[in-house]
């Protein structure tokens, strides 16, 4: 029987940190004989190989220490956002056909409303506080279980079922139950992440996919996860240079806080030590890359694209990001990329078409639902769309559902976003189609200030004429004082496009 990865770390440096949590240190022994006590009293309250079990709450050494138990007695974990509504929440437990969930005190209240409508849901396991009636208390399951490794630890990598944002719809359990060890393997080289030698600070919200993974990888390579409960730009800089963090994966709006802390605060930043900081979840604005190696360094930025569904796909280097604007990357290992027009040809360099990819890395496939990731021929698409230049580095237009059409002219509003984000007045922006009897759609753009700055529309207006061309130019224009997005940075688009929209068919 194979040795599962957290007990050969725990038996060869038994005393290296494993968690930091404010001023609190677990080292690897310390987690797991917590880890191990965890999934043996879960398993003595029936928790059998391959149930569902949902997660839901803050960044937090509990969370870290169930996903481990959870690999241990082979679980599938099912993370929630404890931003969730009660009845968002009540969706996802019961859609994945979970048997147990495992929730911070903070957000128990949303289970408690809608335990009546749970009833797959045999045991609830409250941490971090007091339970409420009917469910359990996290110290008293950990006391039902013994310190010896549960009898199938090391059987699995970690079967995991992550919801898709729901950026476009109802959301989508996205089933994964291997993981393919040599590309693996690869892209922890091409990261230039070290065995033995990482520590990783929690950029995002472990309920998503890159977070998660990363987090995930780093206790995988025997090194120290350095937790944020939640993001605070500030705290973040001063973490990095008090613990020497090595990795992170975050997404652009984070980074965004972060070059946009005041002179002072950032005077004391040091990353230095940081020798992969991957940007994700959304396209990375070229305007924010060069902020960021202007203030923090050019030494350690990374951009990848991928979904939750195909994992990554494609990796900009350090060396890459302001020599090839707008692109995030070339495929690597055993990857393939490839673009696809209407007719279902391949696609020149430079013309844009969906984007299909071949991976070893994909999903085993989404859970209850007949809908699928577009599959053509072994190729699948999450249906962005994009191109590839001369040197076969892919550049991402937008998602294929996001794309205007005005006039019989496509449109990608994600070019025109990264030239509004560059504005030194914006901080985030929206681009998207609006009805119009004259064009079918015309380019409507919401944009959120800066702190501390006012929006001139007019200025904006004349700084687009300036960039962008007539036909790609906003007709209209709102000021917001933010814009909604999931904690894991991607923009709801479909939340304001639906404002306009109502009684109307998009075509």
């Amino acid at each position: 029987m194979a040795t599962d990865v957290l007990a050969l770390h725990a038996a060869a440096t038994p005393d290296k940190a494993a968690i930091i949590d404010g001023d609190a240190v677990t080292t690897y022994a310390e987690l797991n004989a917590r880890v191990n006590r965890l999934a043996n009293g879960l398993a003595a309250l029936g928790a059998a190989r391959g149930e569902r079990a949902v997660w839901c709450g803050p960044n937090s050494a509990s969370v870290l220490a169930f996903l481990h138990a959870a690999r241990k007695i082979g679980l599938v974990a099912v993370p929630a956002a404890y931003r969730f509504t009660a009845e968002e929440l009540q969706y996802v437990v019961d859609n994945s056909d979970a048997t147990l969930v495992v929730v911070d005190a903070e957000h128990a209240e949303k289970v408690a409303a809608v335990r009546d409508q749970l009833p797959e849901v045999a045991e609830v396991v409250v941490f971090g506080g007091e339970p409420f009636d009917g469910a359990r208390r996290w110290d008293d399951v950990v006391g039902l279980g013994g310190d010896d490794e549960p009898a199938a630890a090391g059987e699995s990598s970690g079967a995991t079922m992550i919801y898709t944002s729901g950026t476009t719809g109802k959301p989508k359990g996205a089933l994964r139950t291997t993981t393919d060890a040599e590309l693996t393997a690869t892209l922890l080289q091409l990261l230039r992440l070290q065995p033995g030698n990482e520590v990783h600070i929690t950029t995002g919200p472990l309920y998503h996919s890159g977070p998660l993974a990363w987090a995930s990888l780093t206790h995988a390579l025997g090194g120290t996860v350095v937790l944020l409960r939640h993001f605070d730009a500030e705290r973040w800089v001063d973490l990095v240079r008090e613990h020497r963090v090595t990795n992170t994966f975050t997404a652009p709006t984070q980074l965004k806080r972060i070059v946009a802390l005041p002179d002072e605060v950032l005077a004391r930043a040091d990353l230095s030590s940081m020798r992969s900081l991957v940007a994700n979840a959304a396209p990375v604005p070229y305007a924010l890359k060069q902020e960021i190696v202007a203030k923090l360094g050019d030494h350690f930025l990374f951009e990848v694209y991928g979904s939750t569904e195909l994992g990554v796909d494609a990796v900009l280097p350090p060396e890459d990001q302001l020599r090839k604007p707008g692109s995030c990357g070339k495929p690597y290992g055993s990857v393939q990329v490839k673009i696809v027009g209407d007719d279902g040809s391949e696609q020149p360099v430079g013309e844009p078409g969906e984007l299909f990819v071949s991976t070893t890395a994909a999903l085993d496939g989404y859970h209850r639902t007949t809908e699928q990731v577009t599959d053509l021929d072994g190729w699948k698409s999450v249906g962005d769309v994009g191109y590839l230049d001369e040197e076969g580095y892919l550049y991402i237009c937008d998602r294929k559902k996001d794309m205007i059409i005005s006039g019989g002219v496509n449109i990608y509003p994600a070019e025109i976003e990264a030239v509004l984000h560059a504005h030194p007045d914006v901080m985030d922006a929206a681009v998207f189609g609006v009805p119009s009897d004259e064009w079918g759609e015309s380019v409507h753009a919401v944009v959120q200030p800066r702190d501390g700055h006012e929006i001139d529309l007019d200025a904006l207006g004349a700084y687009a004429t300036e960039h962008l061309a007539g036909f790609k130019r906003p007709r209209s224009w709102e000021v917001r004082e933010s814009l909604p997005r999931t904690e894991s940075g991607k923009l709801l688009k479909r939340v304001l496009r639906d404002e306009h929209w109502q009684g109307r068919h998009k075509v």
